[in-house]
This record gives structure tokens, sequence and C-alpha cells, in this order.
């Protein structure tokens, strides 16, 4: 599955009301980091299809909603289940340590 942009408006409907865990990627196009992170959190989404879904939040076009989680720096992933942030991480990491934060919440 590709990844989903999360805005204010789908937020409830596509995380809240997720039946299966939810990866946030909070991102900038500016953000070098974010840029690095893009294409694991991409292969993530298609390796974990089904599983976990995964979408992206602009921090410059939704600021309200990284206020909302207090996001300081970017990226900043969360794990979203039940409606509840279980996991954070912020900052550029390899595949692996996404793929062991997932792991534990499926």
């Amino acid at each position: 599955m590709a990844e989903v942009i999360i805005t204010k408006d789908n937020f409830q409907s596509e995380v809240m009301q997720s039946n299966v865990p939810v990866l946030i990627d909070f991102w900038a196009t500016w953000c070098g980091p974010c840029k690095m992170i893009a294409p694991v959190v991409e292969e993530i989404a298609q390796e974990y299809d089904g599983r976990v879904k995964v979408g992206k939040v602009d921090v410059d076009e939704e600021s309200e909603l990284a206020m909302s989680f207090g996001i300081q720096s970017i990226p900043t992933l969360l794990v979203v289940k039940d409606g509840k942030t279980v996991e954070t991480l912020v900052g550029y990491r390899p595949k692996a340590a996404l793929s062991e934060m997932l792991d534990k919440h499926l």
C-alpha cells in the first residue's frame, strides 16, 4: 500500500479509526534527514502492507497536527495503535530500527 497523506481533515478516519497500527512520518520538504528516511519509510509501507498503515504529515502544511503531537524536531516517526501513541522515534533511523519498532506493536 502506498503511503497516505495525513491531514487534519482525514486524521480521524485514517489514524484514530484505523484497525491496524499507523506509522506517521512527520516531515518537511526542506529537511535533509527527512529526505534520507523517505525511501526507508516507503519500503516499510510496501513490506508491511495490510499489517501497518503508513502516513505522512508535512509539518509546514499541517502545523496544527504537528503541534498537537508536540513535534519539535523532524523527522519524527510515531506509531499510533488503538488511537494512542505507543512509540516515538526522532531523527533518521535505519530500516532495521523501524522494523523492530513496528514488530513490537503487531
